[in-house]
This record gives structure tokens, sequence and C-alpha cells, in this order.
């Protein structure tokens, strides 16, 4: 983006930054099958949605696309916010149609589902935390938006695959989706989402925003190629709620294939931290009787959806498996082949 934030905006006393006087610049994304429609006068905050959503693949999931319409709003920094404080955690509310994600006075997301629109207001201070305005305000509108309007079940999880053909990565933070989808792009199969996976309950058609991919440090050292470890290295580090500390790699500038549409489910594996018995066995299945449970504790939201039992129901017949830990993370890239042959 190459737009002037002060182009023709006129401050007052009331509107500091001249918000309401600048021209409105809107920036189309194709995303999950959806068109998005972003309207702002802030050129700060559509470089956001450019960093997030610019260069992916243009998936496109049966009937036509809906269009959507996100308006993103800046106001003046927050003069009580300390400068190197964590953001607090976006509280939910909902309510009249609408879903609202708050983080505070000043930072808060409110939707309308049924009209296809959202508003994303943001502190200028919060420019300065850009992890957290991107995931937690401006996509937490998209996918929210994405879910409803397109009736897709939104899982955390991972996708990867081949020829058209993906499977589905589940399990508890830490058990190593993110390193074992890395792995399988640098192992030519096609990545289509690291974090949220979200799939047409009917179809099994499974769609994702494949931009980056986030991996602490100590997963470098079965990365052989040093260009690749220097493509990891030298990426931002991102800080995680939870504390844990990830590099943020560009897939755009990276090694490798996005999923160029949406992947078919050919089932989902259950990634665990556990070392295999066995190493030259890595998969097992999952009983059929034993599946649906341990889907719906592994996705309480998602769960909670419409469409999530006949999604449950489709992938249970695809067949879903436990896939412990090898040697090294090609070992567990060997075994997702097996499933998509």
């Amino acid at each position: 983006m190459t737009l002037n934030p002060h182009h023709g905006a006129q401050a007052t006393a009331s509107d500091p930054f001249g918000e309401r006087s600048r021209r409105h610049v809107s920036l189309c994304k194709q995303i999950m099958g959806g068109s998005f429609r972003f309207e702002s006068a802030s050129a700060a905050l559509l470089d956001l949605v450019d960093a997030a959503y610019a260069g992916l693949p243009s998936h496109r999931l049966p009937p036509a696309a809906p269009e959507f319409r996100i308006e993103l709003r800046l106001l003046p920094p927050r003069r009580a916010a300390p400068p190197a404080a964590e953001p607090p955690p976006v509280q939910m509310q909902s309510g009249a149609g609408l879903l609202c994600g708050v983080m505070d006075a000043s930072n808060y997301v409110v939707l309308a589902p049924a009209q296809r629109q959202a508003l994303v207001v943001a502190s200028a201070d919060m420019l300065d935390r850009p992890y957290h305005l991107r995931y937690e305000l401006i996509e937490f509108a998209v996918f929210t938006l994405a879910t409803r309007g397109l009736g897709l079940v939104p899982l955390h999880g991972a996708c990867v695959g081949r020829e058209g053909r993906g499977i589905l990565l589940l399990g508890a933070s830490g058990s190593g989706k993110s390193t074992l989808a890395l792995h399988s792009l640098l192992q030519g199969l096609d990545f289509l989402a690291e974090d949220a996976v979200f799939v047409q309950p009917e179809s099994l058609l499974a769609t994702g925003v494949a931009n980056y991919v986030h991996v602490q440090a100590d997963a470098l050292r079965f990365v052989d190629d040093a260009e690749i470890r220097r493509w990891i290295s030298q990426a931002p580090v991102i800080r995680r709620r939870s504390g844990v500390e990830k590099f943020e790699a560009d897939l755009r500038q990276g090694p490798g294939r996005l999923a160029a549409a949406p992947l078919q489910l050919a089932g989902a594996v259950f990634v665990s931290s556990q070392p295999a018995d066995d190493p030259e066995v890595l998969l097992s299945p999952i009983a059929e009787s034993e599946i649906a449970a341990r889907l719906a504790a592994g996705q309480p939201y998602a769960a909670g959806q419409p469409g999530w039992h006949r999604f449950e129901q489709q992938l249970s017949r695809q067949g879903v498996h436990q896939l412990r830990r090898g040697h090294h993370p090609r070992a567990a890239v060997d075994a997702l082949l097996q499933l998509l042959d």
C-alpha cells in the first residue's frame, strides 16, 4: 500500500486523527471462499490487511461466493496503555444479532453476521502490536464472517495434502502440528493452513489462510537446509498468550507450494507429542466408536457450531488416526503420505 493516511484529513478536538473527514479506501480480497471488501481511512490498517491476505491463492467454494464487508477504524492512542504491556485478552459478548470481541474501550470488533458486515476498531498504539491486532481483531472478523456466512466448521488444526486431497492435523497446542505442517511443505506437499482450518461439512472441502507458519527455535534442529533455516530464523518473533515465543515465517516468501484450491479431506490424524513404541509404525487407527468423543473433546468451540454433527459423520467415514513421533519429522510426513496414496 502507498496510501497517505493524512491526505485530505481535517483533525478536530473530537476527532484528532481526522478519521471522519478522510476518504475511505477499499481493498478486495478472495479469502476462504468469500469475497471480502475492507474499507478504511487508515493506510496503516489496510497495510495490515495486505500483510495478512495479499498473495494468497484465491480459494472458491460452491456455491458462488457472497461478499463480506469489514470497516476498519483507527482511534488515537490510549494514554494509559503501557508501551510494552500485552493487550488484554478479547472478551466475547453476543445478543440482538450481534457478536462482539472486546479487548478494551478502544480495541474491539462488532459483527453482524446476518448482514455479512463487521466493524474493527483499534487504537494507534496497537499498531506496535501487529500480531495481536491482526490475529485477535482483524482475523477474528474475517474468520467469524466466513464461518457464519459460508456454513463452515471452524477447527483448531492444520491441513496439508497433494493432488487435491488433504489430511487434517489435530492435536493439543505443543503437540507438533506446526512442525509437521512445515516439514510436509518442505517435502513437497501442498500447504493449506497451519492453525485454523475451515471445512464444508457436507463436501469435506477444507480451506484456510496459508500466510504464515509459526515454529519454535528448537524445531530448527530438524531443518537440514541452511537456506530454509535462515528464512525461518530471520523471521519476526511473536509471543503467544501462553508465553511461548515462535518465529513467524511468511510462507509466501519461502519454499514449497500453497494449496491452490480447497482440499478434499481424505482423513484426519491426532498429532501426539509422545514417541512411538516402534519407530517404524507411527500411525494407529482410532476406533470408529471413539472418534466422535475425541473430535468433540479437542474442538469445543467447533462442536457447538451448526454442521458439526454432519462433519463428524463424514470425517469418521474417511478414517481418523493417531500419529506418534518418530526419530525425525520426515518420518511423520511419510506416514501422512500413506493416507494420501
